[in-house]
Formats: structure tokens, C-alpha cells, sequence
């Protein structure tokens, strides 16, 4: 009895070290103003841990923004202009605060929504003894191969949600702006029709006027 409870709880300790490793992120929506400059921060608690880090304009002007990345001693880690969207994984080589700013100094009058998340990776490590863990790998090796292949298709449907939500936003905004400026067309043409037909009509009175000492032959 005691020889199963104590395999029993080797396979559930070595089941935990190989589940998938444990994240802190967030995923937020945030807006930017026109020349202003909007920074948030994660935690990186020990060297070595990764920081996934995505964003997508999502409205405003041409769903471009500047972003930088800046580790806790004020060096940029990665920076871009006019970017539209970004997917990256660096990582964090120092213990401290890192920031990912979003700068809105391109428009003057376009407020950007962008649609963004910050992980902070963890990997677990392992603290069974060698020689239990040696006994646990054969029936492990499926498991953890198994837990490895959902979390990379999650990953790839998450991505592919990001993707279509992006596009859908963009493609509405278009269709939104073209719907506007065909209004607005349609508005002009009717008032130079408007204009076009009193000043015809003027015209006509002015040319036929009874009071006129003008003879014109038609």
C-alpha cells in the first residue's frame, strides 16, 4: 500500500512539472490620444524569463502607432514606427520593470484604439530526483508531448482570432470612411445641381425680362 502511494504521488509531482509553465499577462484595450504618450509595465522577477509581448491597431487614422520597449535601466529593448501590428518574445535579461509605450505623434486629430496583451513567462523546473524521474520519463514522454501539441494549437487559434478581429476592425473603418465620403459627394453634386438650376433660372428672367430695353433673338 505504501509502495502505491508513494508512486502515486511521484507521477502526480512529475505530472506538475510537466505542465505547461506557469504566465502572468494581461490583455488590455487602450486609446491614445493625439500627441501623447501612454506607457504600462510587467514584473519580470529573475533573469531569464520570457516576455511575450502583441498589440493591433484596431481604429484611428492609418492603424499605425510608434512603441517602444524599455528594460528596467532605461534601454530599449525593441522600438518601431508606423507599425500596424507586432508579435514579439524576447528575453528579460534583467530582474525589474519593464515598459511598453505606446506614442501617439503622428496625428493631429486621430485617436488610435489599439488591442494589446504582456506576458511574463515562467519555466518550471523539475525537482524530482534524478533516479524517480528516470523511472517516471517513459510514461511521462506521451503526456508531455500530448500537453505540448494542444498549447501550440491554442497558440495558433489565439493568433488566428487576432488576425480576423484585426482585419474585421480595419475592413469596417474602410467601409465607414467610403460610405462617408460617397454622403458627402452625393451631398455636394445635389447642391451644385441646386445651384446650377437657380442660377439657370435667373439667368432666363434676366434675359426675357419685360423691363428690359434689350431685344434678344431666339
Amino acid at each position: 500500500m505504501r509502495s502505491i502511494t508513494t508512486l502515486l504521488v511521484l507521477f502526480l509531482t512529475a505530472l506538475l512539472s510537466i505542465l505547461p509553465s506557469s504566465v502572468q499577462g494581461a490583455a488590455l484595450t487602450t486609446s491614445v490620444d493625439p500627441h501623447t504618450r501612454a506607457c504600462f509595465y510587467a514584473w519580470v522577477d529573475k533573469a531569464g524569463e520570457k516576455v511575450g509581448f502583441y498589440f493591433a491597431v484596431q481604429s484611428g487614422g492609418s492603424f499605425d502607432i510608434e512603441y517602444s520597449v524599455l528594460d528596467p535601466h532605461e534601454k530599449i529593448v525593441v522600438t518601431g514606427v508606423k507599425e500596424r501590428q507586432a508579435d514579439l518574445v524576447f528575453t528579460g535579461n534583467s530582474v525589474g520593470e519593464y515598459s511598453f509605450c505606446f506614442e501617439n505623434s503622428m496625428s493631429s486629430f486621430a485617436v488610435k484604439i489599439i488591442d494589446f496583451d504582456i506576458t511574463v513567462e515562467s519555466e518550471p523546473r523539475l525537482t524530482l530526483p534524478v533516479s524517480a524521474a528516470a523511472l517516471l520519463s517513459e510514461h511521462s514522454a506521451p503526456l508531455e508531448e500530448s500537453i505540448s501539441k494542444v498549447d501550440s494549437q491554442l497558440t495558433q487559434i489565439t493568433r488566428m482570432q487576432r488576425y480576423f478581429r484585426t482585419w474585421e476592425n480595419r475592413g469596417f473603418a474602410t467601409v465607414r470612411q467610403t460610405l462617408s465620403k460617397i454622403t458627402w459627394y452625393s451631398i455636394i453634386d445635389m447642391l451644385v445641381m441646386i445651384g446650377v438650376a437657380v442660377a439657370q433660372v435667373y439667368i432666363v428672367r434676366y434675359l426675357f425680362d419685360k423691363g428690359s430695353t434689350k431685344r434678344y433673338r431666339v
